[in-house]
């Protein structure tokens, strides 16, 4: 089975980790990162974006490990418009964050405009930080809570909407 999955990927963590461990469950996995210029439009949030490429070399370091663990390949291919490579033909599944599952029909609504079947849409749910709260990369980036969800030392006690 083919694959496909799309992202920011900045910068990857658990909730990643999870829509990764599905996709390598389901076949050989193609994922889209976001190129320098889309990035920014793709953001809920005006923060900064690393570059394509160090993205592009830490995604390369996670999947690795879960295509050996899987016996899959894969291939990161870089994203120029929102729905990304999944409107191309050669793909049988969609992996989603519970936020970007609108996107899924978008992606599908395409492909029926261009005479292709429309992806099964597979929906991996979020992954909860110590707080109870989704983790996030904003929330990473914001120092809220490391890449696993762990609360920084200083904000165990705190709730989001303390700070």
């Amino acid at each position: 089975m083919q694959v496909v999955l799309g992202g920011t990927f900045d910068p990857v963590h658990d909730g990643h980790r999870a829509l990764f461990e599905r996709a390598f469950e389901l076949g050989d996995v193609t994922v889209g990162l976001t190129s320098d210029e889309l990035a920014p439009k793709t953001r809920n949030v005006d923060r900064l974006v690393r570059s394509y490429e160090d993205r592009c070399r830490a995604l390369e370091d996670e999947l690795e490990r879960f295509a050996a663990e899987y016996d899959r390949s894969f291939e990161i291919r870089e994203l120029h418009e929102p729905t990304g490579v999944a409107t191309e033909p050669g793909f049988d599944v969609l992996v989603v964050s519970p936020e970007t599952e609108r996107g899924a029909r978008m992606v599908n609504d395409e492909r029926r405009e261009n005479g292709l079947e429309p992806l099964e849409v597979e929906v991996v749910g979020h992954v909860h930080a110590d707080d109870g709260e989704i983790i996030s990369s904003t929330r990473i980036v914001n120092g809220e809570i490391d890449e696993h969800g762990n609360l920084t030392p200083g904000r165990e006690g705190r709730r989001p909407a303390d700070h």
